[in-house]
C-alpha cells in the first residue's frame, strides 16, 4: 500500500534534514555543526527537527540506522526452516540487493564516521543495540541448550563484525569486487565456526 501525503511529507522532511545534516558536516565537520543550523539549512525549525530527531547524530546516521532496521527485519523474514547462520547470511544478501551500487552518501556517512570520534561512538551504540535484538533472534533459531543465549551473542557480534569489515573493505576498493562478493567472503570465513 502507498504511503498517504502526510506520510511522503514526512519523509521528504526527514530526508531533507538528513541531506542538511550530511552536506554540513562534510563542509564544516560533524562537531561544528549544530541542530540550528540542521534546521535552518533543511528550511524547519528547530522544534520540526525535534520532532524527527532526537540528535544531530540522529540525522547524521538516518540513512545507517534505515539499513540496520532493514537488515533485522530481512533476517526476520527469512524462513524458519533455515539455520540462524543461514538466515543471517541470507539477510545480509537480501540487503546488498536492495542498497545497489556505491551510494555516494554511505561514502561519506562512512567517511565522516571513520573520522569523527563521537560519530564512531554514537554508531557503536546503534550496533549494540542491534546486536542484542539480533541476538534475541538468533536464540529462537537454536536448538535448545544452556549455552544458546552465549552463542546467540557472540554469533550476533561476529556477524555484524563481518558486514562491518566486509562494508569498509567494499567502499575502500571503488574498482574492487561487488559487495555481494565481498560479504560471501567474509560471513564465510566467520560463519565456518557457526555452521
Amino acid at each position: 500500500m502507498e504511503p498517504g501525503l502526510r506520510e511522503r511529507k514526512k519523509d521528504a522532511t526527514r530526508e531533507g534534514l538528513h541531506e542538511a545534516a550530511l552536506a554540513l558536516a562534510v563542509e564544516r565537520g560533524p562537531d561544528r555543526v549544530t541542530i540550528d543550523d540542521i534546521a535552518d539549512a533543511a528550511g524547519v525549525s528547530r522544534r520540526t527537527f525535534s520532532n524527527y530527531f532526537g540528535c544531530k547524530e540522529d540525522a547524521l546516521l538516518y540513512r545507517d540506522q534505515m539499513r540496520l532496521r532493514m537488515l533485522l527485519d530481512l533476517i526476520r523474514a527469512r524462513p524458519a526452516r533455515e539455520s540462524a547462520w543461514t538466515a543471517l547470511t541470507n539477510g545480509a544478501f537480501d540487503l546488498s540487493e536492495r542498497a545497489g551500487e556505491r551510494d555516494s552518501r554511505w561514502l561519506t556517512e562512512t567517511r565522516l564516521v571513520r573520522t569523527d570520534p563521537s560519530l564512531a561512538g554514537y554508531q557503536v551504540a546503534a550496533y549494540a543495540a542491534l546486536e542484542r535484538e539480533l541476538a534475541e533472534h538468533i536464540a529462537t533459531r537454536l536448538p535448545e541448550s544452556g549455552s544458546r543465549k552465549m552463542r546467540a551473542r557472540l554469533m550476533a557480534a561476529a556477524y555484524l563484525s563481518a558486514l562491518r569489515i566486509a562494508l569498509q573493505t567494499w567502499l575502500d576498493r571503488p574498482s574492487g569486487p561487488k559487495l555481494p562478493d565481498v560479504l560471501r567472503e567474509a560471513l564465510t570465513i566467520v560463519g565456518q565456526r557457526f555452521r
